[in-house]
């Protein structure tokens, strides 16, 4: 029972600090609400954003530093920020844009409000030449909270003059070096032009610049077309440093030694030669000789006969490649011809020959056309003195017989098989070579045409009279 009675009060006391909390918790709840209740309302717009507060301010610049919101020289703010706060207020802040203006590689920050060029050189008081070149990196409308500012970068022009062939011209360029600004001058170097300074000289103000031109020139050379440019005043100096050569009969058009005009043009001619042989064959001649080993009218071949060789030497000449002209140098005889030697007979052989008249000798027989021919069908009128008479003097008839004395010689008896013996008394205008007109006495002529063996009878006539080689 005693230790009923002492717990009772301590389970009544704890309802008490409950309601001495929850009475506590509603009045701080009960002046909190009250002193929000009691801020002012402000729209805020910063760089185009807009949004709403409240506040216990009572002046703009108080609102910005409660609000740790920072701001420039050149920042602009409305109301100014003296200016006392009123509900419903509207403040608006436009923050300046950084732009780093850099001028021959000397940079500054800006802070400003400008959207154009012209607008942010003034107020960086940074004047613009007219040859000046000018860079603009970067959006000069991008928002001042950007992470890369825009950048405006000059690059001042510098004069300089151009010599060449005796003229001067006055450039400006922001090129830093003596070859950029000649490009950017717009002058076309070729490889071989001289200019000095060199190329790769930095520009300074007022430099004076020395262009030397080559000249064009075409080669033609071994079918190629070279087009160059040279400093050089002769043909002979720009092959050589074309590493061109000449050789043998080589020569070019214009000569080594002539001036280079203006857009020359050059030809080398190739020139070559070489020899041609001709050949052309050299007939044989045929040579007779007497064999006195072979019988008379026999003819036998000593030495069988071969044509020659002619030479001709032309020389050819060549002009890069095509035939210009030909010149005989010389004619020889390559190979002698060789003479055909045939042997006709010279040996004489007495044999006999038994006719109806008795036995002959004869040294020689000969095939000939035998015709027939009497005092009056000799053609000589019957008034004529000559009539019935022969060549030489005698009467014609039988037995006597013409001949062509290059064959038989007058005088000379002979044995015809069918007619007998005769006597070569008489010729006749038909009477040529290997023919014999048979004489017959005008009461017996007989008709005679056709081949026979005529016989030569002894005496054997000396060896100079005797032909040998009849036709």
């Amino acid at each position: 029972m005693e230790i009923a009675t002492t717990a009772l009060p301590e389970r009544l006391s704890v309802p008490r600090t409950l309601q001495a909390i929850v009475v506590l918790v509603f009045t701080l709840g009960t002046l909190a609400a009250g002193y929000r209740t009691s801020r002012t309302p402000v729209t805020l717009v910063i760089d185009g954003q807009s949004r709403r507060v409240r506040t216990h301010q009572d002046t703009v610049d108080a609102l910005l530093t409660d609000l740790g919101i920072e701001l420039h020289p050149e920042d602009k703010i409305i109301p100014p920020p003296r200016s006392s706060i009123d509900p419903g207020m509207l403040v608006r802040i436009d923050h300046a844009r950084p732009v780093q203006v850099t001028v021959d590689g000397q940079s500054t920050t800006i802070q400003t409000h400008a959207t154009s060029v012209n607008q942010v050189l003034q107020e960086a008081r940074v004047t613009l030449g007219a040859h000046d070149e000018l860079q603009v990196e970067g959006d000069l409308r991008s928002p001042p909270t950007s992470s890369e500012p825009a950048r405006i970068v000059i690059r001042r022009a510098l004069p300089f003059t151009v010599r060449e062939d005796s003229r001067e011209i006055t450039y400006h360029t922001t090129a830093s070096t003596v070859g950029e600004a000649l490009h950017q001058a717009g002058l076309t170097l070729y490889l071989a032009d001289r200019v000095r300074p060199g190329l790769n000289t930095r520009v300074s103000a007022g430099m004076s610049i020395d262009v030397e031109r080559s000249k064009p020139v075409t080669v033609r050379v071994d079918g190629r077309t070279t087009r160059t440019r040279t400093h050089r005043d002769r043909v002979g100096a720009v092959l050589a440093d074309l590493g061109i050569v000449l050789t043998g009969q080589d020569y070019t058009r214009p000569p080594l030694d002539a001036s280079l005009g203006d857009d020359a043009t050059v030809e080398v001619i190739r020139v070559s030669e070489r020899f041609l042989i001709e050949q052309e064959p050299i007939p044989f001649e045929s040579e007779w000789r007497p064999d006195p080993d072979l019988e008379i009218d026999y003819q036998r071949l000593l030495q069988e006969g071969s044509p020659g060789v002619r030479e001709r030497r032309v020389r050819v000449r060549y002009e890069n490649g095509q035939e210009i002209s030909r010149t005989l140098e010389n004619v020889y005889v390559a190979v002698p011809p060789t003479t055909k030697v045939q042997g006709y007979g010279t040996k004489i052989v007495v044999r006999s020959l038994s006719t109806s008249s008795g036995s002959v000798e004869y040294w020689r027989k000969i095939r000939m056309l035998a015709t027939s021919y009497s005092a009056s069908t000799a053609g000589v009128s019957a008034s004529s003195e000559w009539y019935g008479r022969t060549a030489t003097g005698i009467q014609m008839r039988k037995g006597i017989v013409a001949v062509d004395p290059r064959v038989i010689d007058l005088g000379t008896e002979v044995y015809v098989p069918g007619y007998g013996l005769g006597l070569a008394g008489d010729t006749g205008g038909a009477i040529k070579g290997k023919r014999i007109d048979l004489g017959f006495d005008d009461s017996n002529l007989e008709l005679w045409y056709r081949w026979v063996d005529v016989y030569l009878l002894t005496p054997v006539p000396p060896a100079s009279q005797i032909d040998y080689t009849l036709p």
